[in-house]
């Protein structure tokens, strides 16, 4: 037997949400461009730890020198544990293997309002390719401590430089079967 979409409630009230959002963009133009254009940019983040020392770049963002995670965009047609260990070789040098998932983080640039979903990993260093070019806005990289990072927090590229090492040690870090590819 069909149902009669008509009197399914769940039908009616996505219908009626639907009738209700159009009636705010036709009372209110000032809506259009807001909630319903809104894309956050997706970016993934390696923690690579050492002997107590972090693996961090250092770049040019806005004219100044900051330090961060190897990180970057996810492309087109790449899964997120690609994007990783891509942005990790291509910014550091360093091949690394993925070993658990530090969390996933939303991040609003106070600088121009992008949001960012930000996925961070966190990888063991395999092998160095030391004579690799880097991409172009990295300047080098540093292995610092903690502590070292936390020292010059004006040279974070964002807060969440230091609350991704901050989450990865106080732990628990997760599977990476949680990420669904």
């Amino acid at each position: 037997m069909t149902r009669d979409p008509g009197r399914v409630p769940g039908f009616l009230l996505v219908q009626a949400r639907q009738a209700a959002d159009q009636r705010l963009l036709m009372i209110d133009p000032f809506l259009q461009g807001t909630h319903m254009d809104w894309h956050p940019h997706i970016t993934v983040a390696t923690v690579v730890e050492s002997q107590g020392r972090f693996l961090l770049v250092e770049e040019l963002k806005g004219g100044r020198l900051v330090l961060n995670q190897p990180a970057g965009h996810l492309e087109a047609n790449e899964t997120l544990r690609e994007a990783a260990l891509r942005e990790t070789l291509e910014e550091t040098g360093w091949d690394v293997e993925l070993t658990g998932l530090v969390g996933i983080y939303l991040y609003t640039a106070p600088s121009n309002g992008v949001t960012y979903q930000r996925v961070c990993f966190v990888a063991k260093a395999l092998h160095h390719h030391p004579q690799r070019s880097l991409d172009s806005d990295i300047v080098g990289t540093a292995w610092l401590t903690r502590d070292e990072l936390s020292s010059q927090p004006e040279r974070w590229r964002s807060e969440l430089v230091l609350r991704c090492i901050d989450d990865y040690l106080a732990g628990p870090l997760h599977d990476l079967e949680v990420i669904r590819d």
